[in-house]
């Protein structure tokens, strides 16, 4: 088929669809990677709404010769949703929950609804579904069926194929068939029928009604006490049923579909088994161990008290997680520097009754020399030691280097009592290679997460990947255990199935196949017939990329290209504002893979990677993809791989720069502080030209400002000019100490009445108020790539604050964008000679609330300074201060007053994101974001109830978006002192 004829017939196909088909390039390099080390162009990605839609493409799909790849979050390990047919994306429309039955228990789901999300549904009723992952809050349900995923608490609850009740399937004729159980008699009476599904049912009661096949299959298929068996089709499984079996288990095909990753049907709808929620009152022993051989053998003691987890994280994850901010604050319960720790989840209805049960634990594994430490973690944290652990994967890009822990083997699964054994012998046959290895996650069900440290550039190392996948698929097969436990086989195992289950069970597969897809239209080449491991890799092995020129400092990542490499494509990025957390707002909006931090990682490698202009950055395709970023930082502390995606645009903006004309829009918010300092000379003219109706029309025009937003206006004074004049007066005659208070050309000119507060309350704490010479933190020109001009402004600043700024007298700061630009953004933009001290002053630099806070740990300030008299408050952080200082510090300075209560808003960004809001193409999107939550909950919020946010944008937003004023922090603790 020409390239032609399939544009030809693509342009008719979409209009025979009521979903979307794309075709163009970037969208097909954005579903090429999975979370695996796959990379395979598709030929076209198809999101569709109907049911009517995925028959069109079964047909299209048969008449054309060509394949259909299922895809749910595309968090897949072992490449499988990467091929070079139609990926089929079910997670943007197919995402209803249909039907609850509370009698029955059971919940009938399309496949793209979230777990999570499913979850917090169900929680009313006392009910959940019970199988999890680490992708919990954006995997789906297709996903978990395809894979028959599990999760932490398989000890209790098994694999999703346990609870898969029915599924409703197209078959690859395009007909519809609903497989749920069935008695002898009814499976008999199915293979009667004429159509492919009574062809399907009589092939099946055929193949497993064989003596020789049932051999076969009860002595090659792993153990069945291995509860995580998840390789090939689940043959044995059906095998253990009614009629074959007689031990009136019903047959169903569900059994089949659950783990065959698409290859067999595509499921259109599910019907899930429900459990009640678990007991109320859950606790967890960390316990630490100074060897792995030490977490091994007392995993079999912890085994012993019926915990509902028992998960492990090993010393490599753990230093993982010194590099990311968000995990650092879920480390408290870490002591020294442990080789193994392992998370065991205890349950019950009492305190009294878990902490028993854990005592007895730590008692047997202290007599058996197991363990060095093992802290208790009940109620709220126990949420950051999962958050943790649920972290594995992403952390594991921080290492330095190409070298990576690659999934292969990591999905291998033995009888726990068996996993000593097995992973002596595993590791010598990693010595015999001189490879380190990481360990982590469900070592209670005797699963552990396997990942070898290669180099997949390099050719030697891929052939050393190859030739270890094949020593543990029959190191696996010694122990009777299973290749894939819950991430399945995919391309990545495939070519090993045969050496687990024997030659004649894997043609039973392939007949299976066979029968269910005789056009191999389905997801081909996983599971049975896959390629070798070695193809399709997404680094090509041997290829050297050249190095690339930027203004930013990448050097703990090895360069740009290694930065966007780092995304792993795990799609923390795809979780929604039901989750919580900032990032991706772009992609809650839209819930489109567009939008996502992976996609802008993706589309960035690609292009880096592949380019062959002089400017690698010059790619329309890339600007366009960057836009919808609203540079929130939330990707810097919340993505496991740290990708910072803010800093990686205003790089490519720099160098898009270069090349191109600089947009009128760009140059008014990059130099917003100069023409504020002009504006006011005259503020009230200025207010006056930027209220009028025909004067702000005709601006906003010109600036490509949207004209339903307002503008910021001025203040009547600025703070420079009231501190130059009043500052003197409200000095403390004996200061604690000094600081020096940043005024941030937001502040400046714009909230000059924050400013002067903010000066008054430090004054009347006791501190002695300093005003550095820095005029402006350079962040309007970061946001918009001026980078030259940026580094300037940074550099000027740190020469300024040299021999000023130190820990004993801090540089304090009101607007966080502004005071943090010291901390994340100049130490990797100055020039090298500038970096030590950048370092230094970064370590000196707080935002307001942060210092207050530090103020209170010393004991120096206390709530005897401020009022008794109660408020409350509802606060939206600044997504720059939750990625760089998280919210605690604000959230704790506002509840200092004795009977103050402030909580904080799950909003997420509000969706202004400095400039971003005002721009006229942005304008909706904006407000989009904001409506998500911000919006509701503080239309939501009675008019006694304190609005407040520490960012300008944040602010403006509010009352652009609900009409009401927020107040920043420092207006509600100053209004809040005992004395004016």
């Amino acid at each position: 088929m020409t390239i032609s004829n399939l544009d030809e017939i693509f342009r008719e196909l979409s209009t025979q669809l009521e979903g979307e088909l794309f075709t163009d390039a970037v969208h097909r390099l954005l579903y090429a990677t999975d979370a695996s080390i796959f990379r395979e162009v598709p030929v076209a990605v198809s999101c569709p709404k109907t049911r009517d839609d995925l028959k069109t493409l079964i047909r299209f799909a048969s008449e054309n010769g060509l394949s259909l790849i299922p895809r749910a979050a595309g968090t897949s390990l072992a490449g499988q949703v990467v091929g070079s047919g139609i990926v089929v994306d079910i997670s943007r429309h197919l995402n209803r929950i249909l039907e609850l039955n509370l009698e029955e228990r059971w919940v009938e789901v399309e496949p793209g609804v979230v777990l999570d999300e499913l979850n917090l549904f169900l929680k009313p009723h006392g009910l959940f579904f019970g199988p999890e992952t680490s992708t919990s809050n954006r995997c789906m349900i297709g996903g978990m069926v395809a894979n028959n995923a599990c999760g932490a608490h398989s000890i209790i609850y098994g694999s999703t194929r346990e609870h898969t009740l029915e599924v409703e399937v197209l078959l690859s004729d395009g007909s519809k068939a609903r497989f749920k159980g069935l008695t002898a008699d009814e499976l008999i009476e199915k293979g009667k029928e004429s159509s492919l599904e009574g062809t399907i049912y009589r092939h099946l009661n055929e193949l497993l009604s064989d003596p020789g096949n049932q051999e076969s299959i009860r002595e090659g298929y792993p153990d069945p006490k291995v509860k995580r068996r998840n390789t090939g089709y689940a043959l044995d499984l059906l095998l253990d049923t009614d009629p074959f079996d007689r031990n009136y288990k019903p047959f169903n095909l569900s059994t089949l579909i659950a783990g065959s990753e698409g290859t067999l049907a595509f499921i259109t709808t599910v019907r899930l088994n429900l459990v009640p929620l678990p007991p109320p009152v859950q606790g967890l022993v960390c316990s630490h161990f100074a060897s792995r051989q030490d977490a091994f053998h007392a995993n079999l003691i912890a085994l012993k008290y019926n915990p509902g987890a028992v998960e492990m994280m090993d010393h490599f994850i753990l230093d993982c997680t010194l590099e990311n901010l968000e995990q650092q604050r879920n480390r408290f319960f870490i002591q020294g520097d442990p080789a193994a720790v392992l998370i065991i989840e205890f349950a019950g209805h009492s305190k009294e009754e878990l902490e028993l049960q854990m005592g007895q634990m730590e008692e047997e594994m202290k007599a058996a020399g197991l363990g060095y430490h093992f802290p208790r973690v009940f109620g709220p944290d126990m949420k950051k030691v999962w958050d943790l652990r649920k972290a594995g994967l992403g952390v594991l890009s921080n290492l330095e280097g190409d070298a990576r822990p690659v999934s292969l083997i990591e999905d291998t699964a033995v009888n726990p009592e068996f996993l000593p054994l097995y992973m002596k012998d595993f590791e010598e046959i990693l010595g015999n290679y001189g490879k380190e290895c990481v360990y982590h996650a469900h070592i209670g069900s005797g699963e552990l997460h396997l990942r070898p440290v290669l180099n997949l550039r390099d050719p030697a190392e891929v052939e050393i990947a190859h030739q270890l996948g094949r020593e543990v698929a029959l190191l696996v097969k010694k122990y009777r255990g299973s290749l894939s436990g819950e991430h399945g086989d995919g391309r990545l195992r495939g070519e090993f199935i045969p050496l687990v289950l024997g030659e004649r069970n894997y043609g039973l597969l392939r007949s299976v196949k066979q029968v269910f897809d005789p056009q191999n239209i389905f997801n081909p080449g996983k599971i049975v017939d896959a390629p070798s491991l070695k193809e399709n890799l997404r680094v090509v092995p041997g290829t050297k990329h050249r190095e690339i020129r930027t203004w930013f400092r990448f050097d703990k990542e090895g360069g740009i290209l290694r930065a966007a490499e780092k995304c792993n494509g795990s799609g923390d990025c795809r979780k929604s504002e039901l989750m919580g957390g900032t990032m991706c707002p772009s992609y809650m909006a839209t819930r489109d893979e567009n939008t996502t931090t992976r996609a802008r990682a993706n589309l960035l490698r690609e292009v880096l990677s592949n380019s062959e202009k002089q400017n690698p950055f010059d790619h329309r395709e890339l600007y366009d993809i960057l836009d919808l970023c609203l540079s929130c930082k939330g990707c810097k502390s919340e993505c496991p791989s740290n990708v910072d995606m803010a800093k990686q645009k205003s790089e490519f903006l720099q160098n898009w720069h270069e090349d191109h004309s600089i947009p009128l829009r760009s140059r008014l918010v990059a130099g917003i502080r100069r023409i504020n300092q002009l504006a006011s000379v005259f503020p009230e003219f200025y207010n006056r030209l930027m209220t009028w109706s025909l004067s702000s029309r005709v601006f906003k025009k010109l600036a490509g400002f949207a004209e339903k937003r307002s503008l910021p206006l001025l203040s009547r004074v600025t703070v420079r000019r009231w501190a130059k004049k009043h500052l003197l007066s409200h000095q403390q005659v004996r200061p604690i100490r000094k600081v020096w208070f940043f005024i941030d050309e937001f502040t400046n000119y714009q909230d000059a009445e924050i400013g002067i507060k903010a000066i008054k309350l430090l004054c009347r704490l006791g501190y002695e108020v300093a005003i550095p010479p820095v005029w402006d933190s350079g962040r309007a020109h970061l946001s918009k790539g001026f980078l030259k001009t940026a580094r300037k402004i940074a550099s000027g600043n740190l020469r300024l604050l040299k021999d000023k700024v130190s820990p004993a007298s801090p540089l304090v700061g009101l607007e966080p964008s502004a005071i943090l630009s010291f901390r994340d953004e100049y130490p990797d933009l100055v020039p090298a000679e500038f970096t030590g001290l950048a370092n230094q002053i970064a370590q000196a630099s707080f935002t307001i609330e942060e210092f207050l806070v530090q103020e209170v740990e010393k004991g120096i300030l206390s709530s005897d300074a401020f009022t008794r008299e109660p408020a409350r408050i509802l606060v939206h952080g600044h997504c720059q201060q939750k990625a760089i200082v998280s919210s605690a510090p604000m959230l704790s300075v506002l509840n200092l007053p004795e009977n103050y209560s402030a909580e904080e808003i799950k909003s997420g960004c509000c969706g202004m994101a400095g400039s971003f809001g005002y721009e006229k193409e942005h304008y909706d999107l904006s407000m989009k974001i904001g409506e998500l939550v911000l919006f509701p909950a503080v239309r939501a919020a009675g008019p006694e109830t304190v609005i407040s946010a520490p960012g300008t944008s944040c602010r403006h937003q509010i009352l652009d978006g609900t009409g009401r004023k927020a107040l920043h922090p420092v207006e509600i603790l100053y209004e809040a002192l005992k004395e004016k």
